[in-house]
């Protein structure tokens, strides 16, 4: 999977849930092949689409769009 392909897959599932994702939740839900996201794609996603991540239930992170 590409950059691209990765950030067109998680802007549409994020736009899809109004109240944000986990990386599992994501994951699962897009059938992605990653056990963990990439740090540096992430960082690149906070610019390109406006991705946000914030606390969530217990240690996990939501992920969200801004």
């Amino acid at each position: 999977m590409r950059y691209e392909e990765f950030k067109a897959t998680i802007q549409s599932e994020l736009r899809r849930s109004g109240n944000g994702l986990t990386w599992s939740e994501l994951r699962e839900r897009a059938d992605l092949p990653y056990e963990r996201p990439c740090p540096t794609w992430t960082k690149r996603l906070e610019n390109d689409i406006g991705l946000a991540r914030v606390k969530g239930p217990g240690r996990a992170l939501v992920w969200t769009l801004t």
